[in-house]
């Protein structure tokens, strides 16, 4: 969720825009995310807590903003998956555990240094059976998590929480692995009678309390990671408005003071268009049934997309729309690992492609920030965009606003151009409704499935070129015109910046430029090194632009007239009851239609002949022994054109 280079697993830097790494300081976000990174290197999942699944958790809490201090208890209820004599919950031990009860009983219980609550059943519990227990605890969390604030704005209280990606556990006792949504949450939060308490989900009521104090209450009814859990609490001024069509709650929590931002409050009100946007190329957000909307609080320059409720300390139009694109790509479907990062960030971030497309920039302007993003991920010629598990240990590779955010988005905007606008957006909206990921966790390799059962198209080879691997490709493309005018020629070279990728699989997008201002627009299905390709153009071609709308990654590359390049008549394309099959071959070829022993010729698409022979009806043709690379075949007066893999 950030603005357009982050550094930080689901944080925002809420800073303009820029085209260098080292233009943002994130030195004091790092250092807040190494608080909690020793945990993170040691597993994605604690092992301790997965013979149960965490149904609920109702925050019973004591806050006032004034001190720095939590107090209350929580009542979790969890389903075993086995019979188990103990159960785990992630809490810090700065959070003091004064009493665990379970049925009217008071359990043991160990709090360990490794930030976990040990609590031991007088017997085993069995498995499958439903059960319950609440752990009161009260506490300073350790500042150094910086999970939980305490501050002022204009000399009121505020408290907040932030708590990716493992903070959660220093405030409340929960599960923070990535494997197991807590599937409902109540927060019940006693405070003073002046402050407001902003959380997630839909707000139930406010109750009086005595002592000059007040109980607010929020639930939610969606699954959601422990660390998307937040409140804020001020003397806030509330605004109630409604969203989206058909129109549902939204809901924004701001200091007093912002009101008088004529700038914030139009784009608070922009949200809407955003929406609008959203929902109709990533469809219905996903939290109808509570609300949207924003709370401030008091981390400066950092947002974060709390569910239903991001959490905002500045307010560009950027910042908003990436927490909100993150609602259906963070929030509804989440990433199952930190490998996989890029499936939060990457989406965000191709969320504020959207709108700057569709809402804030001209075509001419679009173009200007793909480039900047182009130039950015490409200003390194390493890096991958998946965190593979040796770089786990490195706060770089995974918070790095270069792969796991700005190329991640480009990644997606290149997955558009292979499939077309109307395709990729719906395989989008399939992906988050997916039984298996909806309101779930999600790995790569589940979007490449999703992709593949939305499209048909099996996208293996293009993740291990851009996503596993390293790098980019530089093109070094020559074209010439037939004499006669009636097609172009190209010689399609490629060289890769790191030893990773042998070669970039993709459709590379050309505009042919006439004399008289004509344009033609092809797409080169460049899927092996040196490649000729030939394209029917009846007029003059004075200039050819390649990734004329940048719709995909590369650096430095060529596009030179050569006059000594071979032109190559068009291939005849006649629709007949001849077939050649498969299109794609490995070891041999084969028609349909051809009843009589014909001649044929195999020719490179440069021309050179490459075998000639007699074909057998219903036999094979051998190619086992053709290198890779797209032939000609002409047989029976047609010319078929086939790829040896």
């Amino acid at each position: 969720m950030k603005n357009n280079y982050i550094f930080i697993l689901f944080l925002i830097i809420c800073n303009s825009f820029s085209a260098q790494e080292n233009a943002i300081d994130k030195e004091g976000l790092l250092k807040r995310e190494a608080a909690n990174y020793n945990k993170m290197t040691t597993f994605n999942n604690n092992p301790n807590t997965t013979n149960y699944d965490l149904k609920y958790q109702r925050l019973d809490l004591d806050l006032d903003p004034a001190l720095y201090q939590i107090s209350g208890s929580v009542t979790s209820h969890f389903l075993p998956n086995q019979s188990m004599s103990n159960i785990y919950f992630d809490l810090s031990t700065d959070m003091v555990v004064s009493q665990v009860s379970f049925h009217g009983n008071n359990l043991t219980f160990q709090q360990l240094p490794t930030k976990e609550l040990k609590i031991n059943f007088a017997s085993a519990l069995a498995a499958n059976v439903l059960d319950s227990l609440t752990i009161n605890y009260s506490g300073a969390p350790n500042p150094s998590a910086d999970a939980f604030r305490t501050g002022s704005q204009s000399s009121v209280a505020v408290s907040s929480t932030l708590s990716e990606p493992y903070g959660a556990q220093e405030w409340f006792p929960t599960k923070q692995s990535m494997d197991d949504k807590i599937d409902k949450m109540d927060f019940k939060i006693t405070t003073p009678n002046i402050y407001s308490v902003a959380a997630n989900g839909k707000f139930m009521n406010e109750t009086a309390v005595v002592g000059n104090k007040k109980r607010t209450f929020w639930r939610t009814q969606y699954p959601m990671p422990a660390y998307l859990a937040a409140f804020s609490i001020t003397n806030f001024t509330k605004l109630n408005d409604v969203i989206g069509n058909p129109p549902f709650p939204f809901v924004n929590y701001v200091y007093p003071s912002t009101i008088n931002n004529s700038s914030v409050m139009s784009n608070i009100e922009w949200t809407k268009q955003a929406m609008t946007t959203f929902e109709t190329y990533f469809g219905a957000y996903p939290f109808r049934n509570e609300k949207y909307g924003h709370m401030e609080y008091n981390y400066g320059g950092v947002c974060m997309e709390h569910q239903t409720m991001s959490s905002m300390s500045s307010w560009g139009k950027s910042v908003i729309a990436h927490e909100l694109a993150h609602q259906w790509f963070g929030d509804k479907v989440t990433c199952g690992a930190w490998n996989d990062i890029w499936l939060n960030e990457g989406f965000a971030t191709f969320g504020e492609h959207l709108v700057n497309e569709k809402l804030l920039m001209t075509n001419a302007e679009f173009l200007n920030y793909l480039s900047g993003q182009k130039s950015y991920i490409t200003s390194s010629t390493g890096g991958s965009t998946y965190v593979a598990d040796s770089n786990l240990s490195n706060i770089g590779a995974i918070f790095s606003g270069r792969l796991s955010y700005a190329k991640g988005g480009y990644i997606l905007r290149m997955l558009k151009w292979v499939l077309g606008d109307t395709a990729f957006y719906q395989a989008l909206q399939d992906y988050h409704n997916r039984p298996n990921l909806a309101y779930n966790y999600a790995r790569t390799a589940d979007l490449t499935n999703s992709l593949q059962l939305s499209t048909n198209i099996n996208f293996t080879e293009f993740f291990n070129d851009w996503l596993y691997g390293q790098g980019y490709p530089t093109y070094d493309i020559k074209y010439k015109q037939s004499t006669a005018n009636q097609s172009v020629t190209f010689k399609v070279s490629q060289t890769q910046s790191n030893s990773s990728v042998s070669f970039f699989e993709m459709p590379l997008p050309i505009r042919l430029n006439g004399a008289n201002g004509e344009t033609l627009l092809v797409r080169l299905e460049n899927t092996t090194n040196n490649q000729f390709f030939n394209i029917p153009c009846t007029f003059t071609v004075t200039s050819v632009d390649f990734n004329y709308d940048f719709q995909m990654l590369e650096r430095n590359s060529t596009v030179a007239f050569d006059t000594n390049l071979q032109t190559i008549e068009p291939i005849e394309i006649i629709k007949s009851d001849i077939v050649l099959y498969p299109s794609f071959a490995t070891n041999e070829i084969n028609f349909k239609g051809v009843d009589k022993v014909s001649p044929y010729k195999i020719y490179f698409t440069d021309g050179k002949l490459v075998k000639s022979d007699l074909y057998q009806p219903e036999k094979s043709i051998n190619i086992s022994n053709f290198i890779p690379g797209t032939y000609i075949i002409s047989i029976a007066d047609r010319n078929f054109k086939f790829i040896k893999k």
